[in-house]
């Protein structure tokens, strides 16, 4: 086998296990919320998972640090929230969820998504 047929198969080979490992095995850790937690809003959601208290008002301090426009608004369906988020600057959400379980946030064109995790 030629040198370049070797280099092409093992660079094809480590971007299948990039991919694969970014995609289906790559996982966040959950950020537990005592009360307030702080989301940068750049490229995403980070912290992407956030874990809060089953019937205990949480404040969702959002900070937008990214210019794209799909970022400028969040959507916490969930929680009959939306709002926009000016660049850099903070925008509170408070949530008192009744019930466990797991809710979505997104933003406003449905790209970039976050998870809140109930218990």
């Amino acid at each position: 086998m030629e040198i370049d047929k070797i280099i092409v198969a093992v660079v094809g080979l480590l971007g299948i296990m990039f991919t694969y490992w970014f995609f289906l095995m790559k996982k966040d850790g959950v950020v537990q919320a005592r009360g307030e937690v702080d989301i940068i809003v750049s490229g995403g959601y980070s912290p992407e998972i956030i874990s809060v208290p089953q019937g205990k008002t949480t404040r969702i301090n959002f900070k937008r640090t990214d210019p794209t426009d799909c970022l400028s608004e969040v959507v916490l369906p969930d929680f009959r929230i939306k709002k926009q988020l000016p660049l850099n600057q903070t925008v509170s959400v408070e949530i008192t969820p009744e019930k466990a379980g797991e809710y979505g946030y997104a933003c406003g064109m449905n790209m970039y998504h976050g998870k809140i995790i109930v218990k």
